[in-house]
């Protein structure tokens, strides 16, 4: 689920913030089903600023810095998911 604000009017028209939250629920590990990965809820969030055709953001995934396990290719390979991440951003629409 997301969500994002954006300001329609005034000196901050243009500025906006999203939230986030991503579940997955328990789910088997591999074809055998011979073990579960965990369930989890991560929440990414953002703030930006769209003026004219220009935009600035910034976005951050696992916010709160949650160990999740996204896939398995079998017990000795299981993968974890991305760390609190931020990413930025500049675009010009043309």
């Amino acid at each position: 689920m997301w969500t994002t604000y954006e300001i329609q009017s005034g000196d901050l028209q243009g500025l906006g913030v999203g939230l986030g939250i991503f579940y997955a629920g328990e789910r088997q590990g591999d074809l055998d089903n011979s073990f579960q990965l965990p369930s989890y809820v991560r929440t990414d969030a953002s703030i930006f600023y769209k003026r004219d055709r220009f935009r600035v953001a910034l976005n951050i995934k696992n916010l709160f810095d949650t160990e999740y396990f996204v896939s398995a290719g079998g017990r000795n390979r299981v993968y974890l998911g991305d760390p609190f991440t931020v990413q930025g951003t500049l675009s010009w629409e043309f």
